[in-house]
C-alpha cells in the first residue's frame, strides 16, 4: 500500500517539478519582452497573453505537488497541537466535505470549458492575433484530475493515521533552512 502512495506522490512531484520550469521560461520571456519593448521598440502583442497562460499553468499544476508535500496552508496554530488521530479525523472530514466536491467540480467544469474552447479553436481576444487558448484550458481538467488523485492518497493517509495513531511516512523533499541548525553545523565543522 505504501508503494502505491509513494508512486502517486512521485507522479505529482514529477509533474509539479516539470511545470516549475515554466517559471524559468517565463522569466526569460518577460526579460525579452522588456528588452524588446524598451530597447528595440518592437513589443510583441502576444507576449502578455502567453505570460498569463504560462503562469496559470505553472500555478495550477503545482497543486498536486504541494498537496503531496503537505505544503498547503492551514490553521497550524491549533492544528499542530492536536494529536495525530484528531488531525487525521479533521483532515478526513474536510476532504469529504470541501476538497472532493470542489475538485470534482473543477474537473467537470474544466473539462467542459476546455472542450468548448477546443471545439471553436478559441484564441485570445486581448490582441488581434492572440495565441490559442485551448491548450491552456486543457490544463484545467488535467490539473484537477491529478489533484483529485493526490487527494485520494491523502484520504488513505488519514485512514492509516486513524488506525495506527501516527502519520504514515512521506517521500523526502527539500528541507527549509533552519538558521540555528546551520549555525550549529558550521560551528561544529570549524572546531579542531
Amino acid at each position: 500500500m505504501q508503494n502505491v502512495l509513494f508512486f502517486v506522490d512521485r507522479v505529482s512531484s514529477w509533474v509539479g517539478q516539470a511545470f516549475s520550469w515554466l517559471i524559468v521560461a517565463l522569466t526569460f520571456l518577460i526579460s525579452w519582452e522588456v528588452f524588446a519593448r524598451y530597447v528595440l521598440n518592437t513589443p510583441n502583442p502576444w507576449a502578455f497573453d502567453l505570460m498569463i497562460m504560462m503562469y496559470g499553468a505553472a500555478f495550477m499544476m503545482a497543486g498536486a505537488y504541494t498537496l503531496a508535500k503537505n505544503g498547503h496552508v492551514r490553521g497550524d496554530v491549533l492544528y499542530s497541537f492536536f494529536p495525530p488521530r484528531l488531525q487525521a479525523g479533521l483532515d478526513l472530514a474536510l476532504y469529504f466535505v470541501f476538497f472532493i466536491p470542489g475538485v470534482v467540480a473543477l474537473v467537470w467544469a474544466g473539462y467542459t470549458y476546455a472542450a468548448e474552447s477546443l471545439a471553436i479553436r478559441e484564441h485570445s481576444t486581448l490582441t488581434a492575433n492572440g495565441p490559442p487558448l485551448y491548450p491552456f484550458k486543457m490544463v484545467i481538467p488535467f490539473a484537477g484530475a491529478l489533484l483529485l488523485l493526490q487527494g485520494v492518497v491523502e484520504i488513505v493517509r488519514c485512514v492509516v493515521c486513524l488506525r495506527n495513531g501516527e502519520w504514515p511516512p512521506r517521500e523526502p523533499d527539500v528541507e527549509e533552512v533552519d538558521v540555528d541548525k546551520l549555525k550549529a553545523q558550521v560551528s561544529e565543522e570549524g572546531r579542531p
